[in-house]
């Protein structure tokens, strides 16, 4: 190993370090003191109740971790959104579990909170998943009500799923363990079949508080809308419960009983890992995002037993497309390529080089076509992502760049098989929607923690922001001296960083998570089985293309 591999092993390794540790403080909630009280009320956390109704000793991934990461501090922010979704098995069948976080906000639903539950939802209609809902939420946070009440992907979305997922025949259990208030009320009521734990959950549209003050009556949270109550009187949920555990426990015998679904067919064979060890990648990813390296040795330290079938390997070599398995499962991948390479395409020179990450007229093509062919052999896709655009130029616009790129981009959007995207590092402008970015609808779209997600680099971009501040302040008169516009450079470019950061994008729901690269191959494999779920309903057409 030469010195540059070791350097990037320990800034990769930093970086996951990094990872583990804001995991670690996410994890916490709302903290260790809320946390406490939650205890002694007799109630489990959020984590504490997915993992009980988990199997034991089984894989999982949780969607949108960092949800909320760094926003909301004027409210005293809202770690992972205050809500946890994981994707795992109950008695053996793949589910997604949305709980609220009660140690945040008493899980009051923040828009990011909105955002993140109409995510699992989404995810659950994709893949025909089971979805567990377990509620205990305050209801809508009212200092921010105006950024989740009214519009079309707000708080009323939610209960439009749930009505059309019962219509699909996707399976919904709630259970009420905490608090079930106003609107939020209607959700697990609007699920197949619903539970209510006994003295800590209740339903109502409105508390004893407001029933006082709406029409008078002087009643009790308990006798308004408690386990009892609903299970007894209104007839509102299904099954009484007399503790946390009690109701997951019966959630784990109605999740036994649910039969077998229809398969999509996805091919797999017995897994195998990478024959080459996947612990090199930390290595062989460089430090910088600028550098240079072959994307292709990545490739193979994800891949079952490091084999990898490359589809017109010589031609449009800065995207590299191939066949292999992942944890068994066949697979169709789409990788930047980030070294340099030569090339003899029509539309260029004999021999011209062609920079690692960009793409080029010849591999916007090369891509459509597997695409195209993946999709007729139902072959689930996975993209690799590192890409810094198109080409641009003179050259790359008369060769017909807008046209090549426009059909790779079509075939994305109309493709039909899975798609599965990995943010290994840049993710730069109209690259990033060619390699099927979040606007085109991949089952999971998760980054490593090298990724960038922006219109163009930060270098770049803060040059173009700087020019543009520097016109603005002469204009007014000001003088802009070497160090005044260093110092506007340096200011602009700390600011457009931290929007580029994985962690900004992740916080936003742009990706559902940061992973560690090592994780990659469990989370496509989960991701591909929850597919399997949903049969292709339609062809794939490309439509109308320019050739």
């Amino acid at each position: 190993m030469d010195i540059n591999f070791n350097k990037n092993e320990d800034h990769n390794k930093l970086l996951v370090s990094e990872l583990k540790q804001k995991l670690a403080k996410v994890k916490l909630g709302g903290g260790q003191k809320r946390i406490e009280k939650l205890h002694a009320q007799g109630k489990m956390t959020a984590r504490e109740r997915i993992d009980y109704l988990l199997d034991p000793k089984t894989e999982s991934i949780e969607i949108g971790a960092f949800a909320g990461d760094e926003m909301y501090a004027e409210h005293g922010g809202c770690p992972s959104g205050g809500v946890v979704v994981k994707i795992g098995y109950i008695k053996g069948k793949q589910c997604i579990i949305v709980a609220n976080d009660a140690t945040v906000k008493a899980g009051a639903w923040f828009p990011i909170t909105g955002k993140k539950n109409l995510r699992a939802q989404e995810i659950a209609i994709e893949n025909k998943l089971p979805i567990i809902y377990l509620v205990d939420s305050a209801g809508v946070y009212l200092p921010l009500q105006d950024e989740i009440f009214p519009d079309k992907e707000h708080f009323g979305r939610i209960f439009r799923n749930n009505a059309i997922m019962s219509s699909m025949g996707i399976t919904q259990i709630a259970a009420v363990m905490g608090s079930c208030v106003a609107g939020g009320a209607y959700l697990p009521i609007m699920s197949d079949e619903a539970l209510i734990v006994d003295k800590t959950g209740s339903i109502f549209l409105a508390g004893s508080y407001l029933v006082k003050a709406a029409i008078g009556e002087s009643i009790d949270n308990e006798t308004l809308g408690g386990a009892t109550t609903h299970c007894e009187i209104s007839g509102v949920t299904d099954y009484k419960a007399k503790d946390d555990k009690d109701a997951l426990d019966k959630i784990k015998k109605i999740v036994d009983k649910i039969g077998d679904f229809d398969k999509a067919g996805y091919n797999r064979i017995k897994p195998q890992k990478p024959a080459l060890d996947p612990n090199e990648i930390y290595g062989i990813l460089p430090k910088s995002r600028a550098e240079q390296y072959d994307m292709l040795e990545i490739i193979k330290r994800l891949v079952d037993n490091s084999e990898f079938e490359e589809y017109k390997e010589n031609y449009g070599q800065t995207i590299i497309t191939g066949y292999a398995r992942i944890d068994g499962w066949a697979v169709g991948i789409v990788a930047n390529q980030r070294k340099v390479v030569k090339t003899t395409a029509a539309k260029t020179k004999p021999s011209e080089m062609q920079f690692g990450g960009v793409i080029y007229s010849d591999s916007a093509d090369k891509a459509t076509r597997f695409i195209a062919n993946c999709n007729q052999k139902k072959i689930p896709l996975v993209f690799l992502q590192d890409v810094t655009g198109f080409m641009v130029g003179s050259k790359s616009e008369h060769g017909g760049i807008i046209k090549d790129g426009a059909k790779m981009v079509n075939a994305v959007s109309n493709s039909v098989v899975p798609k599965f995207t990995v943010v290994v590092g840049n993710s730069y402008g109209a690259g990033n929607y060619a390699m099927c970015g979040k606007a085109y609808d991949p089952r999971l779209i998760f980054a490593w923690p090298s990724a960038e997600l922006a219109v163009m680099g930060g270098a770049q971009a803060a040059k173009v922001l700087l020019q543009i501040e520097a016109s603005s302040l002469k204009a007014k008169g000001e003088e802009i001296t070497p160090e005044k516009e260093a110092e506007l450079f340096d200011k602009i470019k700390a600011k457009y960083d931290k929007q580029v950061s994985p962690y900004y994008a992740a916080a936003r729901i742009w990706t559902d998570g940061i992973v560690d690269p090592l994780d990659t191959r469990k989370w496509i494999s989960i991701g591909i089985e929850a597919a399997n779920h949903a049969p292709i309903e339609k062809q794939f057409n490309l439509g109308v293309i320019q050739v």
